[in-house]
């Protein structure tokens, strides 16, 4: 007897030394395979715009009133939105002036020219016309041709041309002395501010209705041609434009669901993609990589009535559903790494990790969609060790809601 408690309390210490000694299972985290509708999503900062806005510009050179309209007014077709008045001529300084007293005597003796050059054209054309009348009774006399009694006639022709161009000359040089005065009289006696513009103002109006988005030039002041005024466009007409990175926006085409979400209300909007532009750009990311970025137009579909309070340039975020599926067998993408060219998985069946190769179809940023037979409610490994291997005893911390 005493040898069998000898014996007895020996097993007992060697199987209490392999209990000891014996690898403990891994403690890992699980989560379970589920089935269900997939999406695959490009998740971008977008900002709503109005779809037709519209810049209304001075046509012309002058002084612009001050604009009274406020953001969010609401302007009508062919309405007044601003007035524009001739602008003063500049004033000259005394070296102009000099240059201006000068013109104005060189302009004087070109009057008096003129006036002698009429009075000679005259003159001739007095004689050639005595000339024509002698010639006309010699001619009814026979003691002259008649050739040249026409030639005569044709002399007081062309001396009453030359009579006419000599008066025309005189009147530009006046014309041009009377322009050199009131230049002059401006420097000596600017024109004071007229007391009725409204005879000599230009009104810019409205070509479309709709609200003010932006008051430009506000303030009266000088303005040149083309300069902006005033935006005009619908608040109700919004769209949506975000920026995407090119290999994201390939697979994206007109029509495509999209979601967008905090925008400031509790709602998520739904619409669409109406246009990817055809043209990319270079943008600077926040960690000053450069990326090639294309512009995505999407129409917001919800009814007007749960975004009445969004407005132009406004932040939302885009959620642009690039694939959708439904039934989808999905596993949590924390449970998949790369084993080869294919991925895999840990399965974690009766206390053990078992080691799967699957195929995945499509994945984002939470779940994957496998094609592989994994039957909903297999529980799966998720983060798993570098140092796992097939068949390592394994432990379950939690279930991990996928």
């Amino acid at each position: 007897m005493k040898r069998k408690a000898i014996f007895g309390a020996a097993a007992l210490l060697i199987l209490a030394l392999v209990w000891a000694f014996m690898p403990k299972p891994a403690e890992v985290e699980i989560a379970t395979v589920t089935q269900g509708r997939f999406e695959r999503t490009v998740q971008e900062d977008g900002k709503t715009r109005v779809r037709d806005r519209y810049v209304i510009s001075t046509p012309l050179t002058g002084r612009v009133a001050r604009i009274h309209l406020k953001q969010g007014d609401t302007v009508k077709i062919d309405a007044g939105v601003a007035t524009l008045w001739p602008v003063a001529p500049a004033l000259l300084d005394e070296r102009s002036r000099a240059a201006q007293v000068a013109h104005i005597g060189a302009m004087q003796a070109a009057v008096a020219k003129a006036q002698a050059n009429v009075e000679r054209a005259r003159a001739s054309f007095e004689q050639g016309r005595a000339e024509f009348k002698r010639s006309e009774t010699l001619a009814q006399l026979g003691f002259v041709s008649p050739n040249q009694n026409e030639t005569e006639r044709l002399n007081v022709r062309l001396r009453e041309k030359e009579l006419e161009s000599a008066r025309q000359d005189e009147a530009a040089a006046r014309h041009e002395l009377e322009q050199s005065n009131v230049a002059l009289k401006q420097f000596l006696q600017p024109t004071p501010a007229t007391t009725d513009r409204a005879q000599r103002a230009f009104e810019v109006k409205a070509p479309v209705s709709g609200k003010v988005l932006k008051v430009l030039t506000q303030s009266e002041g000088i303005v040149m041609a083309g300069t902006p005024l005033i935006e005009l466009g619908d608040p109700a007409q919004l769209e949506v434009v975000v920026d995407i990175l090119t290999e994201d926006a390939a697979p994206i085409k007109p029509g495509t669901r999209v979601q967008l979400t905090n925008w400031g209300g509790a709602d998520v909007l739904q619409g669409q993609v109406r246009l990817i532009e055809p043209a990319a750009f270079t943008k600077v990311s926040a960690l000053g990589v450069e990326e090639q970025r294309v512009n995505t137009i999407v129409d917001i579909t919800s009814p007007p009535a749960t975004w009445s309070t969004l407005g132009d340039g406004f932040k939302v975020d885009v959620r642009v559903l690039v694939q959708v599926v439904e039934n989808a067998v999905k596993v949590p993408v924390s449970a998949l790494f790369p084993v080869g060219a294919r991925s895999a998985l840990f399965v974690l069946d009766k206390g053990r990790a078992r080691l799967r190769e699957i195929e995945v179809a499509a994945r984002n940023g939470v779940e994957a969609w496998v094609k592989s037979s994994l039957p909903p409610g297999t529980q799966v490994i998720v983060y798993p060790d570098n140092k796992l291997r097939d068949g390592d005893r394994v432990k379950a911390r939690g279930i991990q809601a996928p």
